[in-house]
């Protein structure tokens, strides 16, 4: 029955692969176009809300918002649990009022299409390269100037063994917030890992359904600065765990 409902997901983890593939191609157009000025980037976010839209409808994706904190205007330093892209795809749908750019691995340039999306419209970070580590500092202190939020998931990585249980923190974001001095914004996902788990799973839990989101009060300012790196790096952890271990009582051990 395992190995039934193993390729079952598998089935349905090609199916949302074709559904991003035809929408990247079908919106790639339009990007080009919004990259023509960089005055004219903002106007990518909105192409992405669509984008995020379009892949909850089709791949029948609900998002159930259990926590929703009131927020000021960013900018933020947005961070997150990592069980799934799907994390990624809903970002933008659940966060339209608040403009942002990923910070993420730089290997996703490997990848032809999303290569340009990545590329032109976030912030590579290369984990392996100091100076180039650097020039992604620069990019992200010129990109809050400009009024964008950052999202770094501080995992790093999506974890294949016990999912939801969170992998420790990377200090990065945390640094990050208190370099810039802006807010931090955590949220929770709960139930993404069964949605949709990591392809290298091949028979991983893939599946229609809902996602259980928590987005939590911000961390101002005053309370990141008056914080050492660790001590909010295990905040943010303890905050973005809570709904886990609510849900998940055996990830108490």
């Amino acid at each position: 029955m395992h190995k039934v409902f193993g390729v079952l997901s598998l089935l349905w983890k090609l199916y949302i692969a074709i559904i991003f593939f035809i929408i990247a191609i079908l919106m790639y157009p339009f990007f080009l176009i919004v990259l023509i000025r960089p005055t004219w980037k903002k106007k990518s976010f909105k192409l992405f809300i669509i984008w995020s839209w379009m892949m909850r409808i089709l791949c029948f994706y609900r998002i159930k918002t259990i926590e929703s904190a009131e927020l000021p205007e960013g900018p933020y330093v947005i961070v997150s649990n990592h069980t799934s892209y799907l994390d990624i795809f809903f970002m933008h749908s659940i966060l339209p009022k608040y403009p942002f750019v990923f910070l993420g691995k730089s290997e996703l340039l490997y990848y032809p299409i999303i290569r340009t999306y990545f590329k032109n419209l976030n912030i590579p970070v290369y984990r392996n390269d100091k100076r180039k580590s650097g020039q992604a500092y620069l990019l992200s202190e010129k990109a809050v100037k400009e009024g964008w939020s950052l999202v770094i998931f501080p995992e790093a990585t999506i974890s294949n063994v016990d999912c939801p249980k969170m992998l420790p923190f990377k200090h990065g974001a945390f640094k990050l917030a208190k370099s810039l001095n802006i807010p931090i914004l955590p949220l929770t996902f709960t139930s993404n890992y069964k949605l949709f788990s990591d392809p290298t799973n091949i028979l991983g839990p893939a599946q229609p359904g809902v996602c259980n989101l928590y987005i939590h009060p911000y961390i101002s300012v005053e309370t990141i600065n008056k914080l050492e790196v660790l001590e909010l790096t295990q905040k943010c952890f303890d905050i973005i765990n809570r709904p886990i271990l609510e849900e998940f009582p055996q990830f108490k051990d």
